[in-house]
């Protein structure tokens, strides 16, 4: 395919990859803490706005720096969006983790099981009134919300993450590493693919080694990391991030847009 001719232009994916990469931000706070029990409660954000705003602003930083690597430009546009679209949720978490992006949620105000046959036993036959439509910018309680485990395993990789110190060069080989992923159905330009993620683990292995000379197990850790991204449903961060704001988004309509567009 015409992504694999005549070589590449740009030198290794430590160009491609860290070219488009930003200063890292100051270190993170202390990690937040969740109730490792109820993992089914729903919970929302606490501030819908400001978490939307900051995950909004990551994601366009994210696809900034998707557009400005070398090596990516150069495949066809359907295997572009076939990569960004398998890939956006956990290059946004990576993103927001670098960004140290914390997450305050609240608990909804569902009822207990108990409520609910009293509240029933009191209404009779009478069918229920039509929950009323939440304001904009109010955090949605319906079935939509995403549960307390779903957020846990956010905020878990948050967690690990900051733990890890990551810099911003392990951070770019981690992104490469998850945005060139040859393992989806469809693409044409496997092996090019392959050789890409290929080189940013080699590359994030050479660097660990070359920085981290006494840990011998952090390249180990780096990639726990990427097993964690892979437990988290990224219909869970479309709901998170983008609906309490914008309502029912399609994310492939919206990557494309952005993707096509120069940001």
């Amino acid at each position: 395919c015409r992504c694999c001719a005549q070589g590449r232009r740009h030198g290794s994916i430590l160009y491609s990859i860290l070219r488009s990469e930003q200063r890292a931000l100051p270190p993170p706070g202390p990690a937040p803490r969740g109730c490792p029990c109820g993992s089914r409660r729903r919970v929302a954000l606490r501030s819908p706005q400001v978490a939307c705003k900051a995950a909004s602003a990551v994601l366009v930083k994210t696809l900034r720096f998707v557009q400005n690597v070398p090596c990516f430009q150069e495949l066809p546009l359907e295997e572009q969006l076939l990569l960004v679209r398998s890939c956006w949720a956990p290059l946004l978490l990576l993103g927001l983790a670098q960004d140290r992006v914390h997450l305050e949620t609240v608990e909804s105000a569902e009822p207990s099981m108990l409520q609910r046959i009293l509240t029933a036993r009191q209404q009779g036959e009478r069918a229920p009134a039509p929950a009323p439509a939440p304001a904009p910018g109010r955090p949605h309680h319906g079935p939509h919300l995403p549960s307390a485990g779903d957020i846990q395993a956010i905020k878990g990789f948050l967690a690990k993450c900051w733990s890890l110190d990551i810099s911003t060069k392990e951070y770019a080989y981690l992104k490469g590493t998850v945005l060139f992923n040859p393992d989806l159905p469809g693409l044409q330009c496997t092996q090019y693919i392959e050789g890409l993620q290929r080189e940013a683990q080699q590359a994030l292995n050479e660097h660990v080694r070359l920085i981290h000379r006494g840990d011998e197990a952090r390249f180990a850790k780096l990639n726990v990391v990427l097993s964690l991204l892979r437990s988290i449903n990224a219909n869970v961060v479309a709901e998170l991030f983008f609906r309490p704001i914008i309502g029912a988004v399609n994310m492939d309509d919206m990557l494309l847009e952005m993707l096509c567009a120069k940001l």
